[in-house]
């Protein structure tokens, strides 16, 4: 099945900002809940040790990812580990949210492009579900800001390019219908446009869809690692990994030791 880059409601600049928190609020509920990013732990942590760094910079973090559960888990051997939050659109009610689950994450307002991180935000950069919503020239820009600034890069999405994963996300207004009483924090706008105007569980439901069509494959990521200049400097690790039903791919970047 080849990538189709259709359009995505989030990643549009018309798209009413508090529709686009809605959704990324569930994101994160979701992969906090159901402990989705369990299976990469080992990864995170590798990219952390292996670039002798503690601090985490999360890209086009949206309403948190699955952070708030991965935090506990890797602060296990990580004690003084850090997090920022950052993304092009911040979602600051979710940053905001997020810190009072744990001292240890701190946020950016500004909008942070992905494409040319400041510098002196320097440590892992992770992107949770996001490398999809760039276009071949854009992810490539991502990875190759991260090789230039020599600092380490984790991708991982929770979705692939199959039938399976596309089925899997008709799913998603059920969701969307069962968990909003549990999201936080509490907003009367959530229920008003995901109960009595369903917009939420539909856009959910189209984003979702479509983020499996335009997910990189784990072929398309090596591909894109060996168009960079100088991507013989760090050492990649690309692959797939089953988490519950569903897969994560993932892309792990790090400087090699002189």
């Amino acid at each position: 099945m080849s990538r189709i880059h259709l359009f995505e409601f989030e990643d549009q600049k018309w798209f009413p900002a508090f529709l686009r928190n809605y959704g990324t609020d569930f994101l994160q509920f979701l992969s906090n809940k159901t402990k989705l990013y369990k299976p990469i732990i080992p990864i995170i942590e590798k990219g952390l040790k292996e670039s002798k760094t503690n601090q985490i910079i999360d890209l086009g973090s949206g309403g948190g990812g699955g952070l708030i559960w991965l935090n506990t888990e890797l602060k296990a051997n990580i004690p003084d580990l850090k997090i920022v939050l950052t993304d092009y659109y911040p979602n600051i009610p979710a940053f905001k949210y997020t810190k009072t689950q744990a001292d240890n994450f701190e946020f950016l307002e500004k909008s942070i492009d992905a494409r040319k991180v400041p510098k002196e935000l320097k440590g892992l950069r992770t992107q949770f579900l996001s490398l999809h919503h760039f276009k071949p020239n854009d992810a490539r820009q991502i990875l190759q800001n991260a090789v230039d600034s020599s600092n380490p890069i984790g991708i991982f999405e929770a979705q692939e390019r199959s039938i399976p994963s596309i089925l899997a996300m008709l799913f998603s207004p059920l969701s969307v219908l069962f968990t909003t009483p549990f999201i936080r924090p509490f907003k009367i706008g959530r229920f008003i446009f995901t109960y009595l105007i369903p917009i939420v569980p539909l856009f959910v439901l189209w984003d979702g869809v479509v983020s499996s069509l335009r997910t990189y494959s784990v072929k398309e990521m090596n591909e894109l690692v060996k168009s960079l200049n100088g991507h013989e400097s760090f050492n990649w690790e690309i692959g797939k990994i089953k988490s519950g039903p569903g897969v994560v791919l993932y892309l792990l970047g790090t400087k090699k030791e002189i």
